[in-house]
């Protein structure tokens, strides 16, 4: 068993609550909080100026940091220039409402449409995702605030979108075991742009496979395969589950690799 290396998070929706109250409950035995802003519709369901406050205050009490998941419910990526254009508007006026808080990166996905498309699909994907991001990059300070998340579709495919903006990267493990994808080559492919970890466990034997459930539903093989690039990784490790039960045994989990894990404290 070795000392952990990398800060530990989890996310704002641990118990059925809004954020400050889950903050407030489980910010003292973390690092780092996932603040979950999924949706943008209605206006009223992002946190509001005050909320921002509150958890810019929360942090200095319990000393910790936040990073920011991004709205899903816009497509920065889409066909459409219309609906890249409203997506980026709201992108930007989400980051902008963080900006008094200490966050550490933001995590978007660009998202694609299954199944896989044509060579020709993927080019227009990407050229459409470089058209969207060109559209946000005037909201960001550093643009490595910005980590794009591994999902469904092999990571290469927006290695040159990455690269060319001076992105980084969000490495989804779970989504990495259940879509069937080499966890080492993703840490080949961007190195130290990998600046967050998203970690849950997957249930390979149901079909298709479940995620974004406890660790100790992870098959061995597969729980080990997510454990060595823990062992030499040194920013946040995010526990990207929803609710009491799951975290607890993620982190019961995490203790039989590593020291300094908060179990079953929460």
């Amino acid at each position: 068993m070795m000392q952990r290396p990398f800060r530990l998070g989890t996310t704002s929706f641990i118990y059925p609550d809004h954020i400050i109250p889950n903050v407030q409950k489980i910010g003292a035995f973390f690092d780092e909080i996932e603040l979950l802003v999924f949706e943008s519709k209605p206006e009223a369901v992002i946190p509001s100026r005050d909320n921002v406050k509150e958890l810019a205050e929360l942090s200095r009490d319990l000393d910790l940091t936040y990073n920011v998941h991004l709205p899903t419910d816009i497509n920065l990526s889409a066909p459409d220039h219309r609906l890249r254009r409203d997506a980026a508007d709201t992108l930007k006026r989400v980051i902008e409402r963080f900006s008094i808080a200490p966050v550490t990166r933001f995590t978007l996905h660009l998202e694609m449409d299954k199944p896989m498309p044509s060579q020709s699909g993927i080019e227009a994907w990407q050229n459409n995702a470089r058209q969207g991001i060109e559209l946000l990059l005037p909201a960001l300070e550093d643009p490595a605030m910005v980590g794009v998340e591994t999902l469904w579709y092999p990571p290469d495919l927006f290695k040159d979108l990455v690269n060319e903006f001076g992105l980084s990267v969000c490495a989804d493990l779970g989504h990495h075991i259940k879509y069937g994808y080499d966890i080492h080559r993703t840490f080949e492919l961007f190195g130290p742009k990998i600046n967050l970890i998203h970690l849950h466990g997957v249930d390979t034997r149901l079909k298709p496979p479940k995620d974004h459930i406890g660790l100790d539903k992870t098959a061995p093989g597969e729980f080990r395969k997510i454990m060595d690039p823990l062992k030499h990784y040194t920013e946040t490790v995010c526990l990207e589950v929803f609710n009491l039960a799951d975290l607890q045994a993620s982190l019961a989990a995490l203790a039989q690799t590593f020291k300094n894990i908060p179990c079953n404290r929460c």
